[in-house]
């Protein structure tokens, strides 16, 4: 995991400027005497997306982790079309970064027990899984590369700080928000609840179940696994998976399958918990680890993305034989 921070001063400078640079106005375009290549006409979020290009750029060209790896902010400039844009980055390893810390102050959403936050919003669903997911809906499931493409780090806190303290600013903050910062914020809330989603009891279970090489073992499974959670768990996840489906449906556009939202997703949702990875340090690090899982990982996923719709009801009413045998 990598933080950048970038001030909203120089990312409006940024935005305005390339639109400068790379967008030319329909009305001067038919102006001129001289014929032109076509172009297309500029919408509203033209900036927003061209800064998007800008962090794709910067992720590709200055992310090495060889050279930011250390405790403190590295400074650098980004050039792109002559404009600079001026940065500060720091590399995290991942053991660190998905390093779950349960919240001293149980009155906020970030880092409390999902059942906790149901229970005190007297709801299904988490308010803030249900307010990102229905603003990327929205206005952002044509993004590209949307939960891929990462949001400002300071916009992203500022969510969490709304969301965390103060209700009643977050529905005006939404909808000002760039959208990218939004579905950051989703996953960081699942990336920060106390344990995964999919809960550490059954996670040796759910890597079971993946690697079985018979289909209806493998359905009786994973529908077993799915029943077994906790009823919050489960109607949080079924929604968001839902969700992930609409968004791969516009793959053509935003350009992410659901293969990618896995890839983006399935270690946040699953993966070992600090005991299992005790348990097995005697064997291999930490960082081998999580390698060996997360492809397992990201397969239980899009198992669940790639199955027919799943509601909470039917599974509840479903008894169906569970077995591991292959």
């Amino acid at each position: 995991m990598t933080e950048i921070l970038v001030s909203d001063v120089n990312l409006n400078s940024v935005c305005e400027r390339l639109e400068k640079h790379c967008c030319v106005d329909q009305n001067q375009h038919n102006l001129s005497s001289q014929p032109q290549t076509p172009v297309l006409k500029r919408h509203s979020n033209t900036g927003a997306k061209l800064w998007g290009r800008v962090r794709s750029k910067l992720l590709r060209q200055k992310l090495d982790p060889q050279t930011v790896q250390s405790k403190n902010w590295h400074m650098d400039v980004i050039e792109m079309n002559g404009i600079k844009v001026e940065f500060s980055m720091k590399f995290t390893s991942r053991d660190l970064s998905l390093k779950r810390t349960p919240s001293k102050k149980q009155s906020g959403v970030f880092g409390v027990k999902i059942n906790v936050v149901t229970k005190r919003e007297r709801s299904k669903v988490p308010y803030i899984v249900r307010q990102c997911i229905e603003e990327v809906e929205k206005r952002g499931i044509d993004e590209v590369g949307i939960y891929r493409i990462s949001g400002v780090a300071t916009d992203i806190q500022a969510l969490k700080l709304v969301f965390d303290t103060n209700t009643k600013d977050i529905l005006v903050m939404l909808s000002d928000m760039d959208i990218n910062a939004i579905a950051g914020t989703l996953k960081l809330y699942f990336r920060e609840l106390p344990e995964p989603l999919l809960t550490d009891r059954l996670y040796p279970a759910f890597m079971e179940g993946i690697a079985l090489s018979d289909p209806a073992a493998k359905e009786n499974c994973m529908m077993h696994l799915l029943r077994s959670l906790p009823d919050p768990n489960l109607m949080t996840f079924l929604p968001l998976l839902d969700h992930l489906k609409r968004v791969a449906e516009k793959e053509p556009v935003n350009k992410m399958s659901l293969h990618n939202l896995a890839t983006v997703f399935g270690p946040t949702l699953l993966r070992p918990s600090e005991a299992e990875i005790a348990k097995a340090q005697h064997i291999t690090s930490a960082s081998d680890i999580w390698s060996h899982d997360v492809m397992a990982q990201v397969q239980v996923l899009l198992y669940y993305l790639q199955h027919p719709p799943i509601s909470f009801a039917e599974l509840k009413r479903n008894t169906l034989y569970y077995s591991t045998d292959v």
